[in-house]
């Protein structure tokens, strides 16, 4: 009996000893980190939060922005099919023969043209603004080229007629202009000279 408890007493303490070991070599371990390098981390990962939460800040910022400046974009993109229905009105008013050099025709041309500027005018107050192109170099960020039209008088790639007028609000595009483009004008000899070499192709 005696020996068996000498025997557990040994275990115990050789149990002892290797638990306390084991906590010396945990305690090594967590001081093997100065508390400098742990101020250094705390201080990194404070940083990086910090910036996050800037970036942040940031985007929304510019979210807000973007969503005052350009909230009504859609609507304004609708709203111009008020202006090109109005345009139409006119000319198929214009080119009606019964109307023509009649007072009603004009009175209501009239009408029509002052609903026109009006309707310029509220887009106007509200950043949306016509793009200016007849007599202007085609620049394919404002205008769509949808013809060329032959003429001598003007330099090639120069806008001579305006089919659809185009908007912009603030700095960005709405819409393009719609447009037609001068070119010179071909000879007869070279032309019939192409066509020649068009049917040789064929």
């Amino acid at each position: 009996m005696e020996k068996e408890e000498e025997h557990k007493s040994k275990n115990n303490e050789t149990k002892l000893n290797e638990e306390s070991q084991n906590n010396e070599g945990n305690k090594e371990e967590l001081k093997e980190i100065p508390p400098e390098e742990k101020i250094l981390e705390l201080e990194d990962k404070l940083t990086r939060a910090f910036a996050e939460m800037e970036n942040q800040r940031r985007r929304f910022e510019k979210e807000k922005e973007d969503a005052f400046e350009y909230g009504g974009y859609s609507f304004a993109k609708e709203a111009l099919n008020l202006i090109d229905n109005l345009e139409r009105s006119k000319k198929i008013l214009e080119s009606d023969e019964k109307l023509k050099d009649t007072l009603a025709l004009k009175k209501t041309l009239e009408h029509l043209e002052i609903i026109n500027k009006d309707l310029i005018s509220i887009f106007t107050k509200n950043n949306i603004k016509p793009i200016e192109c007849l007599n202007k170099k085609l620049d394919p960020n404002l205008h769509q080229a949808m013809m060329e039209i032959e003429d001598d008088q003007k330099e090639p790639g120069t806008i001579v007629q305006e089919i659809q007028k185009g908007f912009i609000i603030k700095d960005r595009l709405l819409r393009p202009s719609l447009v037609g483009v001068s070119k010179k004008k071909q000879d007869a000899g070279q032309e019939s000279h192409e066509n020649k070499e068009k049917k040789e192709v064929k």
